[in-house]
């Protein structure tokens, strides 16, 4: 018999991001930072990959920034994916500008 499976769905102001791949990062002078490298208090960027129904700021697609330290993690099917509180995100960067900064990915 085949396994069931069941989509995930959000609850509430819960998204799901999936964590851009990091690897060899270069400094604006061209030194190499290794992936190993400790950086304190360094934000992340993601993509949302799944919001609940409470989540007014960002949908499903968005690149967002956030801190993967604090975050709760999860495996679905090999990936890797955090879950957070809608609050916990510092940014979205987006193609419809609003109140943006003048900075663009």
């Amino acid at each position: 018999m085949a396994e069931a499976k069941f989509e995930i769905q959000m609850l509430a102001d819960r998204v799901m991001v999936r964590p851009d791949k990091e690897g060899e990062r270069r400094s604006t002078g061209g030194i190499v930072i290794p992936a190993t490298a400790e950086l304190a208090n360094r934000l992340v960027w993601g993509e949302v990959c799944g919001t609940g129904h409470h989540v007014r700021s960002v949908k499903v697609g968005d690149k967002v920034l956030f801190k993967d330290e604090d975050q709760f993690e999860v495996e679905v099917q090999g990936a890797m994916y955090f879950v957070m509180r809608e609050r916990d995100l510092h940014a979205v960067a987006s193609e419809r500008p609003e109140y943006g900064t003048g900075l663009y990915l």
